[in-house]
């Protein structure tokens, strides 16, 4: 890599062997031919591809004689090709693979751009950065013929730096493709350990006790959390901090508490926490000592495995969901976990034995996640580098 000269442009500073141009000047605008609603069908035999299902997979398909009409009388994208939402969210990208599919007109677009200029591979990266300028320099509700026209960009005048860059960055996608289908391997087959280890058919080395259906609230106290005044809220880190139902998944709105507590409701690490509105899953706590606000529950045991029974208690709890992952039912009580039944085991060293096994799969698959994420900061900062020029590969 190496740093170099730079100079001005209406995209910022850019290499002084760089080209400042519009996107509009790169190759006319172009979309598939319209395509009515009485020409599609739910199953067919070529894939129509919507605003909704861009980069998806279709619901609706076009028939093989319209498609080889319409492919061949007007415009239609060549291989390699970069399409891009002009609707919806806008600038989502997809590279046409060449196999037999339609494309709505006017919502999905591409640009007909010479490759001896600007090659598509470097155009999928920069678009991915482009700011969409307007003529009044408001927010692009849809992109239009002149929103291309005017917005200026920066591109390499060597072609073989443009593919440095791209073959750069296309590398650090297939690292983060093939880390997403790990994950997800990962997760497929943490779920069917969960599904042989918590119904018993399949049973750890060393135990034998039978199973039995129990009811929860023979081993276990669900504590609902305290009606905290919320005059004494902030989100200034004064006092302790306070769990709300929302703060089991995320960290957007952290707030905390200043008023006066007991100790009842202090949650510590480890506790095993459940939301009582809305998403009903189970937490094991790990941010540190806070407070238990109300609709939010810990669950109480001396005698049973808080680890075995967070992964226990997830499949009764997700089937208050439907498929959607909308709840079926709006609030959950401290009755409605005491009152489950469920099929398990007692044996309190089988339980600890059982949620290792899944900790240790859920800690493999949290560093996966965790590597991701960092893969995909990695991209940010390579593209913020490599396509303004920063950084130069040699």
């Amino acid at each position: 890599m190496k740093e170099t000269k730079f100079k001005q442009t209406e995209v910022g500073m850019i290499p002084s062997d760089w080209e400042e141009t519009y996107l509009g000047n790169i190759g006319p605008v172009k979309m598939c031919k319209r395509v009515m609603k009485y020409q599609t069908s739910e199953k067919g035999d070529i894939p129509f591809y919507k605003i909704g299902t861009f980069g998806k997979s279709p619901d609706a398909y076009i028939s093989k004689d319209l498609y080889h009409y319409l492919k061949n009388k007007y415009s239609f994208p060549q291989k390699g090709t970069v399409l891009i939402s002009a609707a919806g969210t806008i600038g989502r990208t997809v590279v046409y693979d060449g196999k037999d599919a339609f494309f709505q007109d006017s919502n999905i677009v591409w640009l007909e751009n010479d490759e001896s200029v600007l090659t598509n591979q470097y155009l999928y990266y920069l678009y991915q950065v482009v700011e969409w300028k307007t003529e009044n320099g408001g927010a692009v509700s849809r992109l239009y013929n002149d929103n291309f026209k005017i917005t200026p960009i920066a591109i390499p005048s060597s072609k073989k730096e443009q593919q440095r860059i791209a073959n750069a960055l296309s590398d650090v996608d297939t690292l983060i493709a093939n880390l997403e289908k790990l994950i997800a391997k990962k997760k497929n087959i943490k779920q069917g350990a969960m599904q042989q280890l918590l119904t018993g058919k399949k049973r750890l080395p060393g135990f034998g006790k039978p199973w039995i259906d129990k009811k929860l609230g023979e081993g276990l106290k669900f504590q609902c959390g305290a009606p905290f005044q919320s005059t004494y809220f902030n989100r200034e880190h004064q006092g302790v901090r306070l769990i709300k139902n929302r703060d089991l998944k995320s960290d957007d709105q952290i707030y905390y508490y200043d008023g006066e507590y007991t100790y009842d409701y202090i949650v510590k690490n480890g506790n095993l926490l459940v939301g009582m509105d809305g998403d009903f899953m189970p937490c094991l706590w790990n941010k540190g000592t806070a407070l238990l606000n109300q609709r939010v529950g810990r669950i109480l045991t001396n005698c049973w495995s808080l680890p075995y029974l967070y992964y226990i208690l997830i499949k009764p709890l997700l089937e208050k969901q439907d498929g959607t992952g909308a709840t079926t039912v709006k609030h959950l009580s401290h009755r409605d976990v005491e009152n489950m039944v469920v099929y398990m085991t007692t044996d309190i060293q089988e339980q600890t034995a059982i949620a290792n096994v899944l900790s240790d799969m859920d800690t493999e698959i949290s560093a996966l996640e965790t590597k991701l994420a960092k893969c995909r900061t990695l991209k940010t900062g390579m593209m913020q580098q490599l396509l303004t020029g920063k950084i130069r590969l040699v």
